[in-house]
């Protein structure tokens, strides 16, 4: 099918550009969300009739979501999870699950603008796309973690393996702690004060 564009749409074209696409696709995305009309002769001449209003209408979006993006441009976001010691999520993080954590930190997002390159399964820091209009996108980070204090240790760098080597070798330490006071505190009984005592017939 033969759709004109009223607005830019990826990998597809520039508005106002007349291209051909599968039926499957105009009918089911590209029309009903008023992305294109089919090129019809009827439907090219309404464009080119409307064609500056929709420039000046895209501009004017675009400006709005240029100066969102100055500010959403690099933000990072809390997920709080539950996830096994080796940092495997249970279940995984979503594109709603991204946007509320945005708009929970005062940036009104829909989990239509966010793009995941692949499901988020595992804590950590991670990239996510947001696409706040057709010519405008910015990148933020979502911080999944089990925790506040573990989201701020891994905010300042570190990774979960890191973290979990840090718990380990902590746990190590105060169980060596806790052998050396026992081993210490024995030893003390041991050689406490060893005076033989006087039989009761010296002290007759």
């Amino acid at each position: 099918m033969e759709v004109i564009l009223l607005q830019r749409v990826a990998k597809l074209g520039q508005m106002g550009e007349v291209v051909s696409v599968k039926d499957g696709y105009a009918r089911n995305f590209l029309l009903p969300t008023g992305k294109a009309l089919r090129a019809s002769e009827a439907n090219v001449k309404s464009f080119e009739a409307r064609k500056a209003q929709l420039e000046a209408d895209n501009l004017e979006t675009k400006k709005e979501a240029e100066a969102f993006a100055a500010k959403l441009d690099g933000e990072q976001f809390i997920v709080i999870r539950s996830a096994s010691d080796a940092g495997a999520l249970y279940g995984s993080v979503t594109p709603r699950d991204a946007a509320e954590a945005a708009t929970a930190g005062g940036f009104t997002l829909d989990r239509k603008q966010v793009k995941l390159s692949k499901p988020i399964k595992e804590l950590g820091l991670h990239t996510v796309h947001v696409t706040l209009h057709p010519e405008v996108e910015v990148d933020i980070a979502l911080n999944v973690a089990r925790s506040k204090e573990e989201a701020e240790l891994q905010a300042s760098g570190k990774s979960i393996q890191e973290l979990a080597a840090e718990a380990e070798a902590a746990a190590e330490f105060e169980i060596a702690e806790l052998f050396d006071e026992i081993g210490s505190a024995a030893h003390d009984d041991e050689s406490g004060d060893s005076t033989p005592q006087p039989d009761v017939e010296d002290r007759a």
